[in-house]
């Protein structure tokens, strides 16, 4: 894969941002999210590393378990990113 642009980083950090945010809103109601950051930083080295950040707290009340739900949302982001990134960096 080549070195991307900044511009490319970029919209790769934001992809991986809206799809754990779409991820983590499919599945708990709004009302259920006391507070949500998710931070995604992309760079590119001897490869691209991609780290993902969620920090979620979830009303006590809410049934969803809250790390499970963010390793699924950081998971379908990774996903999403490697078929993004095959079909438009390779």
């Amino acid at each position: 894969m080549r070195k991307l642009t900044d511009h490319e980083l970029d919209l790769v950090s934001d992809l991986a941002v809206e799809t754990v945010e779409k991820f983590i809103f499919s599945r708990v109601s709004k009302k259920e999210i006391l507070d949500i950051h998710i931070k995604a930083e992309v760079t590119y080295e001897d490869g691209l590393t991609v780290d993902i950040l969620v920090d979620l707290d979830l009303d006590e009340l809410s049934q969803v378990k809250e790390k499970e739900l963010v390793e699924d949302a950081v998971d379908a982001a990774l996903k999403t990113l490697d078929k993004f990134i095959e079909e438009n960096f390779n």
